[in-house]
């Protein structure tokens, strides 16, 4: 089950936190759940993704995109993603978060998140790409972001992040059965 407790509770947390630029990163504090682990008894992967939900909702009340999206009748979606999986997380561990928005094209949101343990070590990290959409359609990104920061750029994406689109476009749709 999605975890609406949890995300309440984040929402709450930092709806009056500090205000953050459209690029600055949101950090968040999460503990691994039993309810989220696995046969191996550590954060299930699918999880994960759904945990990284918990930091770019508060991340997006903070930079007024959740705002923004309200009053212009938008709507996101999480369009793609890369995640890298490198240290377990186990149950009842606490992992940091750090959700940065990283940039936009025409048509899409990039937004980098990362779980880190106490030792500082990194346990999994993903790159989402996200849609914005309006009347059940993918529009522009920079049509919800000008309504906070008019004339808005984006910062130059990373070469990683440039290659990954490269790659993904190569990638067929629809796929084969």
């Amino acid at each position: 089950m999605y975890p609406f407790v949890r995300m309440f509770y984040q929402a709450w947390k930092y709806k009056n936190a500090p205000k953050l630029g459209l690029f600055e990163p949101h950090r968040s504090r999460h503990i691994c759940m039993p309810w989220d682990i696995d046969l191996w008894l550590e954060l299930n992967n699918g999880r994960t993704l759904t945990i990284f939900d918990l930091g770019r909702v508060p991340m997006s009340i903070r930079n007024g995109t959740a705002k923004a999206a309200k009053e212009g009748g938008f709507g996101m979606a999480v369009a793609g993603a890369s995640v890298r999986y490198r240290r377990r997380v186990t149950t009842f561990q606490t992992v940091d978060m750090v959700t940065t928005p990283i940039g936009f094209d025409d048509k899409f949101l990039y937004i980098e998140q990362s779980m880190w343990d106490r030792k500082g070590e990194c346990c999994n990290h993903v790159l989402i790409r996200g849609a914005v959409l309006k009347n059940r359609r993918m529009v522009p990104p920079r049509e919800i972001l000008e309504r906070l920061e008019p004339g808005v750029e984006s910062p130059e994406l990373p070469d990683w992040v440039k290659n990954w689109i490269a790659a993904d476009d190569t990638r067929p749709w629809p796929p084969t059965r």
